[in-house]
């Protein structure tokens, strides 16, 4: 499919300001650019209550919709390469998952690279969805029916804490939402040339967020950077996985969908076709995003029962 008309508009009007790409800008201004992009998801739904609380150190941000409580919880990291992003830059798309999936939504603000390089985000996301599961009684949440999710370098946490949680006895997880998912560092499929460039994300800017997330490049085949990798995949918990036709990690994220598929695990794939990586943060401005949330929450809502 050509790009959609509204993502060619976008990317139009990104190439006629100029800019230096972003892997030739420093962390700093990388974080004020996504900080930017916020107005692309649209006016801020409200929601019942939002708090910010500290979960064993680690910042998480609740959202609790109207409805009787106790409900299911969503854990949600956000993307942005493991560098940039924070709870600001995904507010919106939280509050419309917790409106639509019915569910707590506590997204967590773990700790970036460069200043806290790999394994600070992964040991952030899992002791963040441990803590949540014990203690989310006390927000409105039910922790005995609780999932996980994210975008992109949140979509790799969101894989890497299903595998801890299966392999370290628990928290139980009764799915996973896997969001254009960056799970294999190693990739070199159709996609990552195909979609090199021109696309929003580019190859040289996944180059530039490895290089800061990881301070060994033989990380890249550790299965905590690149679950992909990972040996078994059975016993994980079921899985909605999003990807995007014009996106560098659209086959990583088409062949992870298929390696749970082979190893048993219950999963549903959706390509959106005419969209680029980030799409999803973009509701304001794409029908195809608010597809999508609608899709995962009512993927949630299955899941949860």
């Amino acid at each position: 499919m050509p790009l959609d008309p509204h993502v060619r508009a976008l990317l139009d009007e990104m190439a006629s300001q100029e800019l230096p790409p972003p892997e030739q800008l420093t962390v700093e201004q990388n974080r004020e650019a996504i900080m930017d992009m916020r107005e692309l998801a649209g006016p801020a739904e409200e929601v019942e209550t939002v708090v910010d609380i500290s979960a064993d150190g680690v910042p998480v941000r609740i959202y609790a919709p109207a409805g009787e409580k106790p409900l299911p919880v969503l854990v949600f990291f956000h993307g942005g390469g493991w560098v940039i992003g924070n709870l600001d830059t995904h507010d919106a798309v939280c509050r419309q998952l917790a409106n639509r999936a019915g569910c707590v939504v506590a997204a967590v603000d773990y700790r970036l690279a460069p200043e806290n390089p790999f394994p600070a985000a992964v040991e952030d996301a899992y002791a963040a969805t441990a803590w949540i599961a014990r203690n989310a009684s006390a927000h409105g949440g039910d922790g005995t029916r609780l999932a996980v999710g994210g975008d992109s370098a949140g979509g790799n946490l969101t894989a890497v804490v299903s595998q801890l949680a299966r392999d370290r006895g628990g928290p139980a997880l009764a799915f996973q939402l896997l969001i254009y998912p960056a799970v294999n560092a190693t990739d070199d499929s159709p996609s990552m040339t195909e979609n090199a460039d021109g696309y929003f994300l580019t190859r040289a800017l996944m180059d530039w967020f490895f290089a800061h997330y990881v301070t060994n490049p033989d990380d890249a085949r550790n299965p905590l950077v690149s679950p992909a990798l990972t040996a078994d995949l059975s016993g994980l918990p079921p899985a909605l996985v999003i990807t995007a036709e014009y996106d560098p990690l659209r086959d990583q994220g088409v062949a992870y969908a298929k390696q749970l598929a082979d190893a048993g695990v219950p999963v549903e794939h959706v390509n959106y076709d005419g969209m680029i990586h980030a799409f999803y943060q973009m509701p304001g401005l794409l029908g195809a995003a608010r597809d999508a949330i609608a899709k995962s929450a009512a993927a949630l809502r299955a899941a949860f029962g």
